[in-house]
Order: C-alpha cells, then structure tokens, then sequence
C-alpha cells in the first residue's frame, strides 16, 4: 500500500475479488443485521467466490458457535463451512495454544463456544484458580458473575498468562448499551495491575492472521489455487499472504483499525456504522484502502482519487474542492467516486497540519 499522494487510497487492476485471494468479511453491518441479509451482500459474496475468492467470515462475538453462524448465512443463500467463522473464541483458543504446553490447565471465563474451542485446541479447560491453570482467557456471556471474574483476577495474580477475546468496551443490547468484554476485562486489570499478553479480537490483528492460516488448511485447493500459498507460517504451515488478503468492514475503529495494524490493505463498506462524516474526518490508522457504498464493491474496479492541486481532487469524473469560505464541494453527491476525493482532499488538509473544524464538509446521499 503506498500512502503517496493518494491520501491513503488504492488502486485496483482489475476487480477487487480478483486482485485479491482472501476477504475477511465482517458480518454484523457487512454481511446482515440481526437476522436480516443486508442488500447486495449474499449476490456479492457468490460473485466474488466466482471470481475465485475465498470467503472468511471475521467476529469479535465470542459466544455463537460457528455453526450457529454458519447456519445463519446459508438461510441467506450462501454456501458456508464452519470453518470459514473466524471468532473470537476460535482465535483466542489457538493464540493461547502457543503460548502453553498440549494439555495444559486453562481457566476460561465465557460462553460455552470459548470452552469448547480451548479443548479443540488441545488444552484443558477448568474454572478455578485452585487448578492451577498456567493461563487464564476472559471473555464475555450474559450470566458472568462476580465470582467468576474473581477466579480470573486470582489465577493472574498468582502468575497465569493472561489472554482476552476482545476489548470492546460497550455491546448493544436489546434496551440500550451495556458495558462489553473490554470494561469487565479493565475490572480485572484494575484489581491485578496485569495488562492482557494479548487479545483475540479487533483492532487487534491476530483474527485476520489466523484466517489466513485456517483457509489454507481447510480450502479445497487445485494445482493452481496451491501456487497461492507462496509464504509459510513459523511453523511451516500454508498461509495465503498478507498482500493478497483484503480485510472487510463497516467500522473504522475495529476492522479498519485491525488490517491498518497488519498490513492489510481494507475495504469500508457503507452499510453499517461508519458514514461519509466520519469518513471523511478518518485519522491516518483508520482510513481504508478502498471504500464503496456495499458489497458490491468487493466485484468492482477502484480508482484511486488524483490530486489536481492543494484544493482540488478528483476520482473518475467526480471532483471534490475548496471553494469560497473554506466548503469543500462535489460536483456529485450521489456518487462513491466523489466521496472518494473529498476524503482524499480532507485527509490531505489533515496531514498537512489543518483542522476540518475550519471548514464546511459536504452532505452526501449514498
């Protein structure tokens, strides 16, 4: 990825879904809502897999089984294994198998999904301090007590590592918000003074990295798909490479975050969280290497934005400029492409030591 002129943004060859080998889809705001499809996504899945795409699918949830996931998306008319839901309890389970000894005492605090994917991985789940478990992973469930998040707080004292699915601080329930994984995981650092060795979960990068492991263990490969795999972990297993892997998402400060982290080039959708404003007033971690109005995206060709001078870019036909009174205009409000420029001259004025609360930001109707 060069961060050139361009302000971040990529160019593409030809279609994304070609370009690259792997996405790492996010699901919630990507691929549905609740349990609805969100539109365009399941067409633009299957055409990207045409174009001969493999298809992860990337949550920081640490409670759905995969199958409960999987189950869900092929009621959306996708094709879907298992192994294909990256969460953050499979990814969390593996990171901690690195760090101990097969067989080893873990005590977890969480769903059932998270105990089962610790004893997938060869260790031995327990629940007490008294167990001596060599390691500790917390995560989050609706019926986590107190008593619980003690046992956590003693095995880290007495020297477990110390390991957590994510550090979401709030998570949206049914009547409002209510604190996440990452307030109940401050709780214990609070009580222990012990910071997490790491997190599974996004803006960490570790989920999109076992993705990369996981589809070239369990993918079907021809000959030709096997001359993908040009790159081998430390422990000398397949992997596609980090330059062929496109992370996918609707937030900027988890999915974009985690490939800005990794290396990943990304791509932001606009279906979920993130809108043109907050787009637009992205901080350099942030920004994504492409951006379109939904999964369509992930089958089409982007340009990346030209500048024309220190007020002026413009993407395809679309220009984005500052005029009279510091208002950045576009010549089109309804077009992905005018988004693009104003982004790249917004970012521009960003890195070159000016605020945009001195200026007029344009309205966009995508």
């Amino acid at each position: 990825m060069q961060l050139d002129e361009r302000a971040n943004f990529s160019n593409s060859k030809s279609a994304l879904s070609k370009d690259f080998r792997l996405a790492l889809l996010d699901l919630d705001g990507v691929v549905y809502r609740g349990g609805k499809s969100v539109e365009y996504a399941a067409e633009s899945i299957e055409n990207a897999q045409k174009n001969g795409m493999f298809i992860e699918y990337t949550t920081n949830n640490s409670s759905r089984f995969q199958e409960v996931v999987a189950s869900q998306l092929e009621s959306f008319g996708l094709k879907v294994e298992p192994w294909q839901i990256i969460t953050s309890s499979l990814v969390a389970a593996r990171m901690v198998a690195r760090y101990v000894p097969s067989g080893s005492n873990v005590l977890v605090l969480g769903a059932d999904h998270l105990v089962q994917e610790v004893r997938s991985a060869g260790l031995n789940p327990v629940k007490s301090c008294k167990d001596n478990p060599q390691a500790v992973i917390q995560g989050w469930y609706p019926q986590m007590t107190w008593q619980e998040m003690a046992q956590v707080a003693f095995a880290v004292e007495s020297g477990a590592k110390y390991f957590v699915t994510n550090r979401d601080l709030t998570i949206p329930r049914e009547f409002g918000i209510a604190p996440g994984c990452g307030s109940m995981i401050q709780a214990v650092v609070n009580a222990t003074g012990v910071e997490p060795i790491a997190s599974a979960g996004k803006p960490e990068c570790a989920m999109y990295d076992e993705a990369r492991l996981l589809v070239a263990a369990n993918a079907k490969h021809n000959d030709e798909d096997v001359k993908e795999y040009s790159q081998k972990d430390e422990f000398e297993n397949p992997v596609i490479s980090i330059e062929r892997s496109l992370a996918v998402g609707d937030r900027l400060d988890t999915d974009i975050e985690a490939g800005t982290r990794g290396g990943y080039e990304s791509l932001l959708v606009l279906t979920g969280v993130t809108n043109p404003r907050m787009l637009l007033e992205a901080s350099k971690h942030l920004r994504p290497s492409f951006v379109s109005k939904d999964l369509r995206g992930l089958n089409e060709v982007h340009v990346a934005p030209k500048r024309v001078d220190d007020s002026t870019f413009t993407c395809g036909t679309s220009r984005a400029q500052v005029a009279s009174n510091n208002t950045i205009e576009v010549n089109n409000p309804n077009d992905c492409n005018a988004l693009r420029a104003a982004c790249a001259l917004a970012w521009s004025l960003m890195d070159s030591g000016k605020s945009l609360e001195d200026y007029i930001l344009p309205e966009f109707s995508l």
